[in-house]
């Protein structure tokens, strides 16, 4: 399976199928991604190779030892390894050809959003609504 960054000079391929995923809820993964929660998986690090563009990541190193890889042409996460250990950290988002995935896991729900909240009755589109940008806004700051 295929990977890559935003911008796409950072390729990388994972050497397995059947990836099982954890969604991160934390206040450091939320920051990372910009959003409610963090999609990713572990692997071994022989099961990835990096295919293009490792010269473009650039690393981010918390003082608490939290590393952020991104690329520094997009600023797209993407895999890094695991402080010190034999294991890669694969952002599900890169994944363009991802297979079965399967969210196996929430972790650090007691770190969550306060409006991280499941909203099933929210409106749902396939594509970005067809009544334009402006409607849209309007619609989210009503």
């Amino acid at each position: 399976m295929h990977g890559n960054c935003l911008c796409g000079k950072i390729q990388f391929e994972v050497l397995r199928d059947n990836l099982k995923l954890y969604q991160c809820h934390c206040s450091l993964c939320r920051k990372q991604s910009g959003t409610f929660s963090n999609a990713a998986t572990i692997i071994p690090k022989e099961y990835l190779r990096f295919l293009s563009g490792q010269d473009k990541i650039t690393s981010w190193i918390k003082d608490t030892g939290f590393q952020s890889d991104f690329c520094s042409c997009c600023g797209s996460p993407v895999p890094n390894i695991l402080r010190g250990s034999d294991y890669y950290w694969v952002p599900a988002g890169l994944l363009e050809d991802g297979g079965d995935l399967e969210i196996v896991s929430h972790i650090f729900l007691e770190s969550k959003a306060d409006w991280d909240k499941n909203a099933p009755l929210a409106e749902r589109h396939a594509a970005f609504p067809g009544f334009g940008l402006e409607k849209h806004i309007e619609t989210l700051n009503k």
